[in-house]
């Protein structure tokens, strides 16, 4: 594996003649009965993070409570059965995804075997760039092999519990299970940890030391998906991983020397970002 250092992070000044259209239409797909709360904190962290237009595509048995939680964000309603997104939603979604630049499917998803199918139809049949996270991930898992049919580029991020699953019990290290699992199957794997490791299909891979155990609750990898999402319509892929990781283990340090790592939440995490984004723009 050939090792490179993390890139400096950074985001792009933006031009004074631009509009909403220019920083990236970001599709969020997930949600369901008593996971409401993941597509929103997805959607809320890809605006901090300046994506220009964010749609969230919830099943409809919890589309009033999504709609309610978010006024910049753009829910809108999918077919539902037994309060999780239905098969029939496929379509749907595939237009959708056409008219967007980067689509996030996972957070709050839920698990079944319609589900299963559904995520493995998305990723077989997207031409636009998925970052696949959460309960996606379990889908995933149920057979890698759809990654290697996958139509765009894909971004993974999994902890170590869904790494497991998806690559099998390994006896190298954190990085170089990472890296040969994405070279393998041709994505980028973002796995997350204390020392989270971003490995690229090219074989390259950086280690990012930020972050702290008060973001071990649930709801930081959701904030981080909606990261992912935005920078990735804003800068080369390659620095918008890194970038989003960096950023977000950044704003959760600040978070703990503020409040404690007892007390912080994802919510104070998404708050932190205007500071640590302000001085890194150019």
């Amino acid at each position: 594996m050939h090792r490179i250092a993390p890139c400096a992070p950074y985001l792009p000044r933006r031009a004074s003649d631009t509009n909403k259209y220019d920083y990236g239409r970001v599709l969020i797909v997930g949600g369901c009965v008593g996971y409401t709360g993941a597509p929103t904190l997805c959607a809320r962290a890809a605006l901090r993070c300046g994506a220009g237009l964010v749609s969230v595509g919830v099943p409809e048995a919890i589309y009033a409570v999504t709609a309610v939680k978010n006024d910049e964000a753009m829910p809108f309603p999918l077919p539902s059965a037994e309060g999780k997104l239905a098969h029939d939603a496929l379509p749907i979604l595939l237009e959708r995804l056409q008219k967007s630049d980067v689509c996030v499917l996972g957070p709050g998803l839920g698990r079944s075997d319609a589900l299963t199918t559904l995520v493995h139809a998305v990723v077989t049949q997207s031409g636009t760039p998925l970052v696949l996270d959460a309960d996606a991930l379990f889908a995933v898992a149920q057979d890698v092999a759809v990654l290697d049919r996958a139509r765009a580029p894909i971004v993974l991020t999994p902890h170590d519990g869904e790494f497991a699953r998806l690559a099998g019990p390994g006896g190298t290290g954190r990085a170089e299970a990472a890296s040969d699992f994405a070279v393998r199957h041709g994505c980028t794997v973002v796995r997350k940890g204390p020392e989270t490791v971003c490995a690229f299909p090219d074989g390259d891979a950086a280690v990012l030391r930020a972050g702290n155990p008060g973001m071990a609750k649930g709801g930081s990898g959701d904030v981080l998906a909606g990261m992912l999402g935005a920078l990735l319509c804003q800068m080369p892929a390659r620095d918008a991983v890194q970038t989003a990781v960096w950023l977000h283990g950044r704003a959760g340090d600040l978070c703990a020397g503020r409040m404690g790592e007892y007390a912080m939440n994802p919510t104070d995490v998404i708050a932190a970002l205007p500071e640590v984004t302000k001085p890194i723009i150019r």
